[in-house]
């Protein structure tokens, strides 16, 4: 557990230090949430109308902006090799990765989601659903990318694979969450597609940290 928790420590500091951590992701976030009003036209019922897919699409597009560096920086250096070797398993390596990357750019886009809503009128009945949906979903888009991130070290040009490889995999997620937050918008209940999203994060996790330790021994040997 020390060793798990020393991992994550590293790594959040790593993000927070580094310009292309949290504040990359939070600024690609609002300001490409902030553009759409500018293209679709000051109307609320349609910006209300396109609101929870806007959102859902681009907080999948800001998650993936710091995927590429997940381990890219340990493999080029040689630590990742050390990390793999020493006490903590590598299925144990990869969630520590992962829960770093969510505490990192999936959190802060939780804690940031109501001002995208208030940028697209998102009705008030349908804001708690959109943060639910997010708590559930972004922990799945953090575990899918460090397996893409895994699949993808070492490639040329992995920064292009790795989004080829994530992104089918999010499609479940972004559905789900945007239609979670749209039944709450009509007065539907938004609580199947909420108790999907947990499915997906709970599959996630029982498969996407012992997927990713496999691709990552295989990159070290």
């Amino acid at each position: 557990m020390t060793a798990f928790l020393a991992v994550v420590r590293r790594d959040l500091l790593l993000a927070y230090r580094d310009g292309a951590g949290t504040w990359t992701v939070l600024g690609f976030f609002v300001i490409a949430v902030a553009v759409f009003p500018l293209g679709l036209g000051p109307e609320p019922q349609l910006l209300a109308r396109v609101a929870a897919g806007v959102v859902w699409a681009m907080a999948l597009l800001a998650a993936l902006l710091s995927l590429d560096t997940l381990f890219d920086a340990d493999w080029r250096d040689g630590s990742l090799e050390l990390l793999l070797s020493g006490e903590l398993a590598p299925e144990a390596l990869v969630l520590a990765k992962a829960l770093a990357h969510w505490l990192a750019s999936g959190l802060p886009l939780i804690v940031v989601a109501p001002l995208a809503g208030v940028l697209l009128h998102l009705p008030g009945n349908a804001a708690p659903t959109l943060a639910v949906s997010l708590l559930l979903g972004t922990p799945a888009l953090s575990l899918l990318g460090a397996l893409g991130a895994a699949l993808a070290l070492g490639a040329r040009r992995g920064a292009a694979l790795l989004a080829v490889m994530v992104l089918p995999l999010a499609v479940p997620v972004l559905i789900f969450g945007a239609g979670a937050v749209e039944s709450a918008m009509l007065g539907l209940a938004a609580g199947p597609g909420l108790l999907i999203l947990g499915g997906i994060a709970l599959m996630a996790l029982a498969v996407c940290p012992f997927a990713a330790a496999a691709a990552l021994r295989q990159a070290v040997e």
